[in-house]
């Protein structure tokens, strides 16, 4: 998870994976306030605060929340979305600028019917 707020000028930063265990370890084993865990590692109370959460979430304790799973699973769905979308974009722009052709013998473009 990143800290800080880039549209604040705040530089986000990217914690190791031990120090999130760890910390969300103490909060959990030890019952200590957030803000002293955070304060005593040297990060933000309201990062430790969504670490917490979301480990929470992850073991079940809190369906208000996506777990890290359905998290990863929704990012990749709308990745999918979004290209779909690119390409049915192209597809439009693509179906106005060619001509129609039809499969059926004779129904092709209006100047390529016999006389009737």
């Amino acid at each position: 998870m990143s800290a800080g707020w880039i549209g604040l000028g705040l530089l986000s930063r990217r914690y190791p994976d031990e120090l999130r265990e760890r910390a969300v370890r103490e909060v959990r084993g030890t019952g200590r306030p957030i803000a002293h865990v955070a304060k005593d590692l040297g990060i933000y109370k309201e990062v430790l605060r969504g670490w917490a959460r979301q480990a929470e979430a992850d073991r079940g304790e809190r369906v208000a929340r996506l777990t890290t799973a359905e998290q990863d699973e929704l990012k990749q769905l709308r990745k999918g979305v979004a290209e779909l979308r690119r390409a049915n974009d192209i597809l439009k722009v693509a179906s106005v600028l060619l001509p129609r052709r039809s499969t059926v013998p004779g129904r092709g473009r209006a100047g390529d019917r016999p006389p009737a």
